[in-house]
């Protein structure tokens, strides 16, 4: 595996919200990871525009630090995996199958990055880069019991395959992906980010699909489809229609410096086009 280290650490845990480096307990892990949802947001524009996504942990640094962006799994858990290993934790980088919305029983292609922690003998995973649905705080993965977040709960199953995680959804514990724990090189990030960046099947190169998590909520925007998900109680939704309304959300709910391209906003157009022929 790669050995490149952050060259900027100060700043990711300023983001946030440490001062200094912290200790490597399982606290500093939950604070970490639900912070990290908090403010770096799930999005995929650079796919939509049809460039390549660099996930070299310089590169990654450069777009999430400094240009105000966002990623997906292979960025935003290869860049949290560093900061993990920087500050001291026994941690690894695994890969898993999406089967969020497939029927029950479905096998995917080996596309989601997460990573697995070892922590005082006791084993979780952690995620900061599954969209939607992405958990807000680590999960053990030897118990098959029910495991509570500061959003949905969540549980692990164990197969003969490996390992299957489910979230609580409206009353309904919906397989979110199944991963194991099958060692990783950077070969195996480059095939999965290679197939999720630029197949024509791939999602990421259809739709836009942006998450961010707070305080008792929840905020997606697929494609013209804005909502907020409070934890609870009843979502709120509404359709945009209107590119630089678009635009406009993904700065202020979501934190993301768009990129200024004439090409980007068309594309965005075109992914709302069926809402504004339909009103």
């Amino acid at each position: 595996m790669s050995e490149t280290r952050l060259t900027n650490m100060a700043l990711y845990l300023q983001r946030l919200g440490f001062d200094a480096p912290p200790a490597p307990t399982l606290e500093t892990l939950r604070q970490l990871q639900l912070r990290h949802t908090g403010v770096f947001p799930f999005e995929n524009l650079t796919t939509l525009l049809g460039e390549p996504v660099l996930i070299d942990l310089p590169s990654i640094e450069q777009k999430v630090l400094h240009d105000g962006r966002g990623g997906y799994c292979y960025e935003l858990n290869n860049l949290f995996l560093a900061l993990l290993q920087t500050l001291g934790f026994d941690a690894r980088g695994i890969t898993g199958r999406v089967v969020m919305g497939q029927s029950e029983g479905a096998w995917t292609a080996r596309t989601h990055r997460l990573s697995l922690v070892t922590l005082d003998g006791v084993r979780y995973i952690t995620d900061v880069g599954f969209g939607g649905m992405v958990p807000t705080a680590p999960l053990m993965l030897d118990t098959e019991a029910e495991q509570f977040t500061p959003h949905e709960p969540y549980r692990i199953e164990s197969h003969a395959d490996g390992y299957t995680l489910r979230a609580n959804v409206g009353g309904e514990w919906r397989a979110m992906y199944i991963f194991d724990l099958q060692r990783q090189e950077d070969i195996d990030y480059t095939l999965g980010n290679w197939y999720v960046s630029t197949h024509p099947e791939s999602s990421f190169v259809k739709q836009l699909m942006v998450a961010r998590t707070g305080e008792g909520w929840r905020r997606t925007l697929n494609n013209g489809s804005f909502a907020i998900h409070h934890i609870g109680s009843e979502s709120e939704r509404r359709q945009v229609a209107d590119v630089e309304e678009l635009i406009g959300l993904l700065e202020s709910e979501f934190g993301i410096r768009v990129p200024a391209h004439e090409a980007l906003k068309r594309v965005l157009e075109r992914l709302i086009e069926p809402v504004s022929q339909a009103n």
